[in-house]
């Protein structure tokens, strides 16, 4: 891991970091984009390789040497689309997150590379050889950049090492996030208080000292990203720390004013040099409708094709393990308020319900039954909970039309009954098998969290939000994070 310490003398005279510490700091990232770089090379070569070998093998070689001149052609494409920036501006990137623009950007650099090889020693490429070759590096890069990531820049260039300036309510929810979530490759190590105010970020982030002393902190403790509250400062005074920042070539997230109403679908607009901020329409257009409904039906109908065996060995399992029927049904608020029954296997003893009131005064959440250890649940039932299985009849939801795929979390009416206000505006969607909920902690979100998440979700919809939700849940249910 790079764990550089910068002496005293490296200073100046007002406690200014010089370019050689700053630059230090700002090579990691540089590190990252090479690695990341190196690893899409050798897969559009591996690529290549295979499109060839479906092609012509009798001049393999002196087409594979040609068209390794073109790799720099691919690279360049990457990097006009920002696939190699990402990661210093977001906290959260991951490879799911590069998807979209990888796609559009190996169409636009293999439609290129075609014009290349027909008009070099190469030779022209027929159809099914530019088509492999483009599915090649679709799949390869997006396994190398995974492996990158997860593996390589963790060993070598370490996690980020952060700090939050502001200790107010938005900076100790953003602190308690980040101390949840690992993945993230973020230590949060500290706050920094904002002109003599008192108080500090929870346990998970100490107060250090006061922001006037960034860039003595900065050293002191290999300080990597700044993560700002606006709420607790001012316009002048942002500007003139975000030129500190810019100096000691820190990496900088900002947290606006009104963070719980923004989300992912937030589109940065300029109008002539003032920033802009576009959100979605507060409603769902009907071909949107329609295409979520489409995808659906597609993929739910699917699924229950090729799980019915597993739904018998499940159902044989469950009828098995304890005394009661497979199924469990339950009353849950839908889309609008309507009612429906969810299906899902039975995890609990036959008298589960009966026992729900006697142990409410238990719940570590006073919004609803939220145990550490839940007593009703078989021993067969905490396994299908820890991998999601006990969910899988919910397909059968999806096929009705009373849930989807990806949605708000569907409350009981109690529950339901809790949530007030502009928080209403979850119901707009139909409720999901999965969903933001699922993805960033299941049990371990809070009811008020969640109410939140879900909203965020209704109003920032979108058809990729949805793949990206369910291509994250995999990882979740088969790690068992969060499971009850």
């Amino acid at each position: 891991m790079i764990d550089e310490t910068y002496p005293l003398d490296g200073l100046g005279a007002a406690g200014q970091t010089t370019p050689t510490h700053a630059g230090i700091r700002a090579s990691r990232d540089a590190v990252v984009r090479r690695m990341l770089a190196t690893g899409d090379a050798a897969a559009i070569l591996s690529a290549l390789f295979c499109a060839l070998v479906v092609g012509d093998l009798a001049d393999l070689s002196s087409r594979l040497r040609w068209g390794a001149f073109s790799v720099p052609l691919f690279l360049v494409t990457f990097k006009v689309y920002g696939l190699y920036d990402r990661d210093t501006r977001r906290i959260t990137h991951s490879t799911v997150d590069d998807l979209p623009r990888l796609f559009h950007a190996t169409v636009i650099a293999s439609l290129l590379f075609w014009l290349y090889a027909r008009y070099t020693p190469m030779g022209k490429l027929y159809f099914w050889e530019i088509l492999t070759f483009g599915v090649g590096v679709l799949v390869l890069v997006t396994c190398a950049r995974f492996l990158v990531r997860s593996v390589l820049a963790r060993r070598i260039v370490g996690r980020d090492r952060a700090v939050v300036v502001g200790t107010g309510d938005v900076a100790r929810t953003l602190a308690a996030k980040i101390a949840g979530h690992p993945e993230f490759r973020l230590d949060l190590i500290g706050s920094l208080r904002v002109d003599g105010g008192d108080g500090r970020v929870q346990f998970a982030a100490p107060l250090l000292g006061d922001v006037d002393e960034l860039e003595t902190l900065t050293r002191r403790y290999d300080i990597t990203r700044v993560m700002f509250s606006m709420r607790d400062l001012s316009d002048a005074r942002l500007q003139e720390l975000l030129q500190r920042c810019r100096a000691l070539a820190l990496k900088v997230s900002m947290l606006p004013r009104l963070a719980d109403m923004l989300g992912p679908s937030v589109e940065i607009d300029d109008v002539e040099g003032v920033t802009v901020l576009g959100m979605n329409p507060p409603w769902l257009p009907r071909s949107s409708r329609a295409l979520k409904r489409a995808m659906d039906l597609v993929i739910a109908g699917c699924l229950l094709i090729l799980v019915a065996p597993l739904l018998l060995i499940l159902a044989a399992l469950v009828k098995l393990d304890s005394r009661g029927s497979v199924l469990f049904s339950q009353e849950r608020v839908g889309k609008s308020g309507q009612r429906f029954r969810v299906l899902k296997f039975r995890t609990m003893v036959s008298d589960a319900e009966a026992q729900r009131a006697k142990l409410l005064a238990q719940s570590t959440d006073p919004d609803w039954l939220k145990l550490d250890h839940d007593p009703r649940i078989t021993r067969l039932g905490s396994w299908l909970r820890r991998l999601s299985l006990d969910e899988l009849p919910q397909l059968w939801n999806v096929v009705r039309g009373e849930m989807s795929l990806v949605g708000p979390r569907p409350l009981i009416p109690c529950e339901d009954e809790r949530v007030k206000g502009w928080a209403r505006g979850r119901l707009d969607l139909t409720p999901g098998i999965t969903g933001y909920w699922q993805v960033l902690g299941r049990t371990r979100i809070s009811f008020e969290e969640m109410v939140k998440l879900d909203y965020l979700y209704v109003m920032n919809w979108s058809l990729w939000e949805d793949i990206r939700l369910m291509l994250r849940t995999m990882p979740v249910v088969l790690s068992g994070r969060g499971s009850n």
